[in-house]
This record gives C-alpha cells, structure tokens and sequence, in this order.
C-alpha cells in the first residue's frame, strides 16, 4: 500500500466500522480460538477501495446501516428492512447497488414454503478506503473529522445505563514513533475485537479510537 496514502478502516460505520487510519496496519488477527464471533459465515479480514463507484455505493446512510447491520450476522432483505422500517423495494433497491459494488454478496440461501430466501453479507469484515487526508472521492468527505462528527452525534444523546457509560477520556504522551506504532497496531486489534463480539442484549454501543500525532509543546529531555 502506497505509504503515502492513509486508511481509514470502516467495519461499521453506524456511520462506519471499524473505523480507523494507518497505511502500513495489518489487521490478520488470529482469531482460530473463538468460534463464537461475529458474524455468522465467512468474510475476508479487508477489502481495499479502489474505484469511485465504491465510494459511492457505500457512503449512503440507509447502505452505511445495511453494512452496519451485516457485520452481526447474514440477513435477507425482509429482515433489513423490518429492522430498518424501510420498505422492502428501498432495500432491495440499496442491496443490489452493495452487491454490485462488490461489498457485500449472497453467503447462504434457505428454502421458505418453496420460496428460496437469499441471506447477504459483507464481503470483507473492514473496508479501506485510500485517500490523502481532505481529499474527496466520488464527492465523499474521508477526513477525520468524518468520524469524530458522527461519534459526537451519537455520544450527546447518549442515555446513562447499568454499565456506566458513556464514558470518554484524552491523554498525551511523547513517545518514539516506533511506539506509536505498537500502540496503534494495539488499539486497532481491540476495534477487531469489539466488532467480533457475538451479538446479545438490547443497546448496540459505539467505540470510537482516534490516534494522532500532534504540535503541543512539551518539556525537553534531562541532560
């Protein structure tokens, strides 16, 4: 992957999935020793963007949910769209423009009273999308910013519940790159992770990780 180009990684995107941003971050996490996660069949670790037809099929609110809702497990349209209180041409409709795309396809079928039900999901479980930070692509904003956005949308009308959240914390450290490397590789895994949970309970919750260098001043080294 061109080093200058940066990733961010969408799983889901509720918005977007796994959400992230390095070039070079491997995310082939061995995951033999859980056979409960999410979801339901088979699906590549990633799928890298290339075209702009991509772009387009994926960043529509109704498609970005449909993704979303793909990464808990295989759904047919009737499903989508009784979750999404959407009619079931609309979906069908938004469907088709993922399937032909390439991000999502048929994973399985099942006979239903002789009628065969096509059960879709997701082709890769993280998209990347390649870009310079601010560049666009098919009129698509791909900045951090993105994300932040949506995840302060969702974060101010968020209720208190059992578990104590919402919650949220902003540290700094100075630290060598080759640090922040690990640490980026760390928090990425953990994004996998929490994308891979098996599905239960009746709140979906949001994770949001954001790692970047940046100009704040700090003290010099002790000679």
């Amino acid at each position: 992957m061109n080093p200058g180009f940066r990733c961010y990684w969408v799983d889901t995107w509720s918005g977007m999935a796994d959400h992230t941003a390095m070039a070079d971050h491997s995310i082939e996490t061995d995951h033999t020793d859980k056979p409960d996660r999410a979801p339901d069949y088979d699906l590549e670790p990633a799928l890298q963007f290339e075209e702009a037809d991509q772009y387009k099929a994926l960043f529509e609110p109704t498609r970005l949910q449909i993704c979303d809702l793909l990464l808990e497990r295989a759904a047919t349209i009737k499903e989508l769209s009784d979750t999404l209180g959407k009619p079931k041409g609309t979906i069908g409709h938004h469907v088709a423009t993922l399937e032909e795309a390439g991000l999502i396809k048929v994973v399985r079928t099942k006979k239903v009273r002789a009628i065969e039900a096509k059960y879709y999901g997701r082709v890769a479980r993280t998209y990347l999308l390649g870009g310079k930070p601010g560049d666009e692509k098919a009129g698509i904003d791909l900045t951090p910013g993105h994300f932040l956005e949506q995840a302060m949308a969702e974060y101010g009308t968020a209720i208190d519940d059992e578990s104590g959240l919402p919650g949220s914390t902003l540290r700094y450290a100075r630290i060598p790159s080759e640090r922040a490397a690990e640490w980026a590789q760390r928090l990425f895994e953990l994004t996998d992770e929490f994308t891979s949970e098996p599905r239960s309970g009746d709140t979906t919750y949001g994770l949001l990780i954001a790692f970047y260098p940046t100009d704040r001043p700090h003290l010099p080294d002790e000679s």
